[in-house]
């Protein structure tokens, strides 16, 4: 199950809703052919887009979808599972495939943590690829690239809260340093559903 707080984002006509995300977030015929996706399979409920956490969110508050660039298995950093440069293929490396959003959803840091990857220190500016192998400073990059490339956009990012303490507490930390709304989630791999969430 998918909880998340409550984000406040005024509505003066139809918004446009992207996303950026993991496999929480995929679903096969929305994200791009060629990505991973999680969503529909034999492990779980969720047969049908409607059933989706973004589906229920931009139904509910009479939105449309813009962009979901959900790829399963990725991270928002440049390393993942058994230490693989995953820099082609991270969150970062897709910032320029959400088209022309109103609202923009980051729901990551998952694979991050499941991966182990490098956590590294905080650094806001001047980054490398090398420090976007580390999770604080990828995630610092990720945020800056979003408001600086969508500059009208809101962007509100989504923390799994079964993940270990260091990448959410990270993602506060971060999030709070660019004025990023962040919301924690509770998770279960059977279903993705949404209690609350009002934007």
């Amino acid at each position: 199950m998918l909880m998340m707080a409550t984000f406040t984002i005024s509505s003066a006509q139809t918004k446009k809703v992207s996303i950026l995300g993991d496999s929480y977030s995929t679903f096969i015929g929305v994200i791009p052919a060629n990505y991973s996706t999680f969503y529909p399979n034999d492990r779980n409920d969720v047969t049908e887009i409607e059933q989706t956490w973004w589906s229920l969110y931009i139904k509910a508050k009479g939105y449309e979808l813009e962009k979901n660039d959900s790829w399963g298995g990725t991270t928002i950093c440049g390393t993942g599972y058994g230490g693989m440069d995953t820099s082609g293929s991270n969150f970062i490396s897709r910032v320029d495939s959400l088209g022309h959003p109103d609202i923009i959803f980051v729901f990551g840091g998952t694979n991050d943590a499941w991966a182990n990857s490098p956590v590294g220190e905080y650094k806001y500016s001047d980054w490398t690829k090398d420090d976007c192998k580390n999770f604080r400073p990828a995630l610092a990059c990720l945020i800056d690239m979003l408001q600086k490339q969508y500059s009208t956009a809101k962007i509100c990012c989504i923390l799994n809260s079964e993940l270990r303490g260091a990448i959410n507490e990270s993602m506060r930390e971060i999030c709070k340093h660019y004025q990023v709304p962040s919301s924690n989630s509770v998770i279960s791999r059977n279903r993705t559903a949404i209690r609350r969430l009002t934007a």
